[in-house]
């Protein structure tokens, strides 16, 4: 694929990358906040922790549905996730419903669900978990690329009465699987990605969001060690061209958006505070990237109203926060800052010069 790609041609493959995307299934059409209440032995899938293999353990999923009709469901649980559950005290679950059992209901089409819920007890875990939930929506209007998500008020009933029960403000995720299936694209396990196999509108779209929340905790490029690419990202493509390659991100919860008490920025970076947004994006092709923040600024007033009308965020939380994403508008604005803060910051420029040769050889 050529990447001589100026003006508005780059928002237009974007759009057409959406124009392929399927309806999401019946959970994640809607955004309104469901009541659920999970009865399961939570204390002993919370033993299961620091397990390797962890068992899942047999449960009931009750909520009411948009008729304010109560819906009982069978799940299993377990705990999941890498550093969440060695680390916080209420580590999260994964919830694994029956497919027959689901059709017709407001989970239709759903298996296993991830849920993120607070790490630890508290109103400040509380307001994290909506600013996370916040992040993937705002990514949600940024691109149609992207993970459906949808909040649910949970209330957690320990079966085995180790735990008291306790009710949390928690979100699901769409799985990864049926996000690639609605955009007609194949999930990709491969080990890394070579700079010129990213498609790099998508790639450019995702840095920039990335500096807006300030995550520093992701790769378009690599995994950690042992594990498929990459850190942070899904990576998808084409069914048919492998090497056009669309980054997904998930998980924000070491930005700086978040704020995270256990949340640090990169030793390698020259920043010490996650709050302190560093562009550590890629390099990019002519007019790539220019175009990219272009529309990252068409989306403005949408992602400010997106943390302005939410009604889980508390008013001092939401005066702050605002303030601090109007900051990245501010550098967007700013050509001396964008040149500085953004273009004089890209990796990857002797891999972006050898792409563009390797291109104006091929044409020759």
């Amino acid at each position: 694929m050529k990447y001589f790609l100026s003006g508005m041609l780059v928002l237009a493959l974007l759009s057409a990358l959406d124009a392929v995307a399927k309806e999401k299934n019946p959970l994640f059409q809607d955004d309104s906040v469901i009541k659920a209440v999970l009865t399961a032995p939570i204390a002993q899938a919370y033993s299961q922790r620091n397990q390797e293999v962890r068992i899942y353990l047999p449960g009931q999923w009750t909520y009411a549905n948009g008729d304010g009709e109560t819906k009982r469901l069978d799940v299993s649980i377990r705990t999941r996730g890498l550093f969440r559950r060695e680390y916080c005290a209420l580590p999260p679950l994964q919830l694994n419903f029956k497919k027959k059992q689901v059709k017709g209901t407001l989970f239709a089409g759903q298996n296993k669900l991830k849920i993120v819920a607070p790490c630890q007890n508290g109103p400040i875990a509380q307001q994290q978990v909506v600013l996370e939930y916040l992040a993937y929506k705002t990514y949600e209007i940024l691109s149609e690329q992207s993970f459906g998500t949808r909040l649910i008020r949970l209330s957690y009933v320990d079966s085995d009465e180790k735990k008291e029960p306790w009710t949390d403000m928690v979100f699901v995720i769409e799985d990864d699987d049926d996000m690639a299936k609605r955009l007609g694209l194949v999930k990709l396990g491969v080990v890394e990605n070579e700079f010129d196999q990213l498609d790099h509108p998508s790639a450019a779209l995702v840095d920039l969001f990335q500096l807006l929340v300030a995550n520093n905790d992701y790769s378009l490029l690599q995994g950690p060690e042992g594990r498929v690419c990459c850190h942070n990202t899904e990576i998808l493509a084409p069914k048919d061209d492998a090497d056009r390659r669309i980054p997904v991100p998930y998980d924000f919860d070491m930005s700086g958006l978040i704020n995270a008490k256990y949340a640090a920025p990169p030793s390698h970076m020259p920043i010490k505070f996650v709050r302190t947004r560093y562009y550590r994006g890629l390099c990019q092709p002519p007019g790539v990237l220019e175009d990219a923040i272009a529309h990252v600024q068409s989306k403005r007033e949408e992602i400010l109203s997106l943390f302005a009308n939410s009604k889980e965020l508390e008013a001092r939380r939401k005066k702050r926060t605002l303030k601090w994403l109007e900051d990245y508008f501010e550098i967007l604005d700013n050509p001396k800052r964008l040149k500085k803060e953004v273009f004089g910051r890209c990796r990857g420029e002797e891999e972006l010069a050898e792409m563009l040769e390797k291109q104006e050889r091929a044409k020759d």
